[in-house]
């Protein structure tokens, strides 16, 4: 029977960037169907117990770049620990995600560029520019898109996503959601390859 996985994640997380790939091909592998979320964990960690990275002790800080370098080095990916433009406002990006989502466009496509472009490209993916050439770049249109992720009922949808979120628990980005079970952070993949399998 074909599985669902309900992927909560983060344009600007560079676990969600660590991950994309190798769950990609794993989902395919698997044959799977997969639902895109691209939540505000500003809204979420404050009631799941989360602290936006600047408000983590200097301990979390340190630990966090030597797992970062362990997993470029362990994935041989590219990725630049202290990007210029981080962190970043990555609401439009998620918005526009919507809108590529609401048309049936490619999404895992445009948010892969999206955290590319945030994570071993030096772009900024809080400017509108950045995203509406990305989307270009993938055959979409940047423009259309950038306008539909402007609207009332698009930021509705993300919030009404956000509190689906909250509703299952989810607390940190990326959570993959299979049969009702939880898989947090990219560092549970090969639970989540099992969990397909079964």
């Amino acid at each position: 029977m074909t599985k669902t996985v309900d992927l909560y994640y983060s344009h600007t997380s560079p676990w969600t960037y660590l991950g994309w790939q190798r769950f990609q091909a794993m989902a395919k592998k698997a044959g799977a169907k997969v639902n895109y979320w691209p939540v505000d964990f500003g809204k979420i960690f404050p009631v799941s117990g989360g602290l936006p990275l600047k408000q983590r002790p200097i301990q979390r800080h340190a630990y966090r770049m030597i797992e970062l370098k362990r997993w470029k080095a362990h994935l041989g990916i590219p990725l630049t620990l202290e990007p210029k433009h981080f962190p970043a406002n990555e609401a439009i990006a998620a918005h526009m995600a919507i809108a590529v989502r609401r048309r049936g466009l490619d999404v895992p496509a445009f948010s892969f560029a999206v955290l590319r472009a945030c994570w071993a490209e030096e772009k900024d993916v809080g400017d509108p520019a950045t995203l509406v050439a990305l989307a270009d770049g993938l055959g979409m249109d940047g423009k259309a898109l950038l306008a539909e992720a402007e609207s009332e009922s698009v930021k509705a949808e993300r919030e009404r996503d956000n509190q689906a979120a909250i509703a299952l628990n989810v607390f940190g980005a990326p959570t993959f959601v299979i049969d009702g079970e939880l898989f947090w952070g990219q560092d549970r993949l090969d639970f989540v390859e099992r969990k397909l399998a079964s």
